[in-house]
């Protein structure tokens, strides 16, 4: 592995919300230089500072990983994690059916009656 690549790729939100990975420092560095950061931005100002310090050989890679995870979390830029071997939770509440009205429950969740689109 090359020194300047991270363990684990940090997944953000690109574009039009479309996720993407930052693999090492130098990806990491050129979005922080393409991000238009507000004059003050701490956690942008540190993570770039990082990077050059890491292409120099003088921090590790995982060090900026850390520093632009903390940079994506402030920016919500950290796509949602995906792991399909984790299953879905169940719904925190359950939709009722109102006594009278013409809805039923089915498998799939609410229905009109005569509605029968899956």
């Amino acid at each position: 592995m090359k020194p300047d690549m991270f363990e684990r790729p940090v997944s953000i939100l690109v574009g039009l919300g479309f996720p993407g990975e930052i693999r090492s420092v130098m990806d990491a560095y050129r979005l922080l230089v393409d991000w238009q950061a507000p004059s003050g931005d701490a956690v942008h100002s540190v993570a770039i500072k990082a990077c050059l310090a890491a292409l120099r050989g003088e921090v590790e890679a995982e060090t900026v990983r850390g520093l632009f995870v903390a940079f994506a979390e402030r920016h919500h830029l950290l796509a949602p994690a995906m792991d399909a071997s984790i299953p879905s939770a169940p719904p925190a509440f359950e939709i009722g059916i109102v006594p009278g009205t013409a809805v039923e429950k089915s498998l799939y969740g609410i229905k009109a009656k005569g509605d029968h689109h899956a």
